[in-house]
């Protein structure tokens, strides 16, 4: 009963006193706003990061061919044809840790034709393991298997965004589509998986046999015939991707009989080694951002004392009237704390409210995902009530050591 009318003389004294109390509450509404707000992009960061991982498939690694030297110059990665479609085999055969090995033959910008509708997209020529180790299911028809690999079936996946582009609402599966002017089967549609970190459409593909690939469609490499763009790793989970990155290495490098003074002819990937490092940097920032925002809560909360400290002074004599009527230094104590805590969490609730269309709004604007936590809300304003308890302790304990004639006498 007793917290009761002490809210109630507290919300009394922030209803007189609106200005005042608004400009002291103004730090803990900044502060728990900022909070929210960093929180949630934060938040919005980490879940693109893991949607990336699953889009990519967990504990992934990937072997690309090497970057090409001429004249001292560079031509960048997979511009050296090294990695073949038996390294692919090797790894998958001579690493226990390693589950599939898929390989990967590339062509980027490809024509693609249905009736007098046209796209250009990238044709990756792959095995039926490609899609279980990027954890892409297949949304509408089927997926090739493996004897569409040995037959060489002109048969093909569509992305999304390819699907949509040729066939609008249409349901491409059965459709006969071109494709660098061969004739193909549309079997299935891919899931959606939207864009990835970097910004590109990761429905912008289609995936066809690894075998059609090479003998009708992309064709090979002059420079070596057995040469594929790449391959996409699985490893074992619960394995330990280090010492999988390092057989893998190793693996390559004995069969491309590279000395040891001599470099990789090749580039190698811990996919999830580095989207786990993005994914801590980006929680780490998160932090900071929130450190930082939270040094106004601590300028709310010494503004919460300062007024505190002046209430004190105003009210003395009400509090002298009080103690000489039988009231208790505990009663003036809690009444002082309860008035501090009040004003706090009132501004930790508008400061929630203030976060949350902020958040919104950089989802809206910003084109930033966020995510609200409901949990996060509630720590905020617990904060926020525990900075009026911190910062309102020591106007309470000075109120309640005052002596009631003194106060009574005090002008």
């Amino acid at each position: 009963m007793k917290l009761v009318n002490s809210t109630l003389a507290a919300l009394r004294a922030v209803r007189v006193n609106k200005l005042r109390s608004g400009l002291t509450m103004l730090g803990i509404v900044l502060g728990v706003s900022s909070v929210t707000v960093m929180m949630a992009v934060g938040g919005g960061a980490s879940q693109r990061i893991q949607t990336e991982i699953r889009n990519l498939g967990a504990n992934t690694i990937v072997l690309n061919s090497g970057a090409l030297k001429s004249g001292g110059v560079s031509r960048g990665q997979g511009s050296r044809p090294s990695v073949t479609l038996a390294d692919a085999q090797a790894i998958e055969n001579e690493i226990p840790a390693v589950v599939a090995a898929s390989p990967q033959h590339n062509f980027a910008g490809m024509q693609l034709i249905y009736g007098n509708a046209n796209w250009s997209t990238l044709v990756t020529g792959t095995t039926p393991e490609y899609l279980t180790i990027r954890n892409w299911a297949v949304s509408r028809g089927r997926a090739f298997d493996r004897e569409d690999v040995v037959q060489g079936s002109k048969v093909v996946l569509l992305g999304r965004t390819v699907a949509e582009k040729l066939f609008g609402n249409q349901s491409p599966v059965s459709q006969e589509i071109r494709v660098n002017r061969i004739p193909m089967t549309v079997i299935g549609e891919l899931a959606a998986k939207g864009q990835s970190l970097a910004g590109l459409d990761t429905d912008d593909t289609a995936v066809i046999p690894i075998s059609t690939a090479f003998n009708r469609v992309i064709g090979r490499n002059p420079a070596n015939p057995r040469a594929i763009s790449g391959v996409i790793i699985k490893v074992r989970d619960g394995a330990n991707m280090a010492s999988a990155f390092t057989e893998i290495r190793q693996v390559v490098r004995e069969r491309h009989g590279l000395l040891p003074a001599q470099e990789d002819d090749f580039h190698l990937i811990n996919l999830t080694e580095v989207m786990r490092a993005k994914e801590d940097s980006a929680r780490a920032l998160g932090i900071l951002l929130a450190a930082i925002a939270s040094v106004s809560l601590l300028v709310g909360g010494i503004g919460i004392m300062n007024i505190m400290l002046v209430s004190v002074t105003e009210r003395i004599r009400e509090i002298g009237l009080r103690l000489a009527v039988g009231a208790r230094r505990s009663d003036i104590l809690g009444q002082f704390l309860v008035e501090a805590t009040t004003l706090s969490l009132i501004g930790g609730i508008a400061g929630v409210a203030l976060g949350v269309g902020g958040a919104v709004a950089v989802e809206r604007y910003a084109n930033l995902g966020v995510v609200l936590n409901g949990q996060l809300s509630l720590v905020a304003m617990a904060f926020a009530a525990g900075v009026g308890i911190f910062f309102g302790f020591y106007p309470a304990w000075k109120a309640s050591l005052l002596q009631p004639v003194e106060a009574l006498r005090s002008d």
